[in-house]
């Protein structure tokens, strides 16, 4: 157990020893070889409400389309069944997109 404690002080002694603060946004950046983006979190919550949106669109497309299909089941219980499922899971997908939506913005907004 100790050989892991100092092997984890020396990667964290390592990989720190490059970082520097920046003076004008007293920010930490470390040179890490990784690729710095410059995306804040209006870009990510526009991309986040696109994504939801198509989410959203094809739990609605869904929802139309297992209806179509429960009309045209003609009391066959098998089919009946299987569009009363489609319904059901689509309007709980688009619940779940929804909800995402909402927690994204509201943890986009707050930070």
């Amino acid at each position: 157990m100790a050989v892991f404690g100092a092997l984890a002080v020396q990667v964290f002694w390592a990989v720190t020893a490059n970082c520097g603060v920046q003076t004008n946004r007293t920010v930490l950046q470390c040179e890490t070889g990784l690729p710095q983006v410059a995306a804040g979190n209006s870009q990510i919550q526009q991309i986040l409400k696109i994504v939801f949106a198509v989410l959203a669109a094809l739990s609605v497309l869904m929802i139309v389309i297992a209806g179509f299909r429960y009309t045209i089941a003609q009391g066959n219980p098998q089919e009946v069944s299987k569009a009363r499922n489609t319904i059901v899971y689509s309007l709980i997908g688009l619940v779940v997109a929804l909800a995402a939506e909402v927690i994204v913005a509201f943890v986009l907004g707050k930070v």
